[in-house]
């Protein structure tokens, strides 16, 4: 196996695995906030900006996974 081959696999796997993880996050975050907005409707304004921002630095670890990809 080539070097450069080596490398190009690094890189999908650090994507790949970098990816699951933010994916499974934001979809428990928005799971859990739908149910908790639909159990206490009068709560949303509580909820729904950490959801939004929980989903934010969720998504920023996919980023980042993004970004040592590219530096490899």
């Amino acid at each position: 196996m080539s070097p450069e081959s080596v490398a190009l696999l690094a890189k999908a796997i650090a994507v790949g695995v970098g990816g699951i993880g933010p994916a499974l996050a934001i979809g428990f975050i928005g799971m859990k906030a739908v149910e908790g907005i639909g159990r206490n409707p009068e709560a949303t304004g509580k909820i729904f900006v950490p959801m939004l921002l929980g989903m934010a630095f969720a998504e920023a670890i996919a980023i980042y996974a993004l970004v040592v990809s590219f530096t490899l």
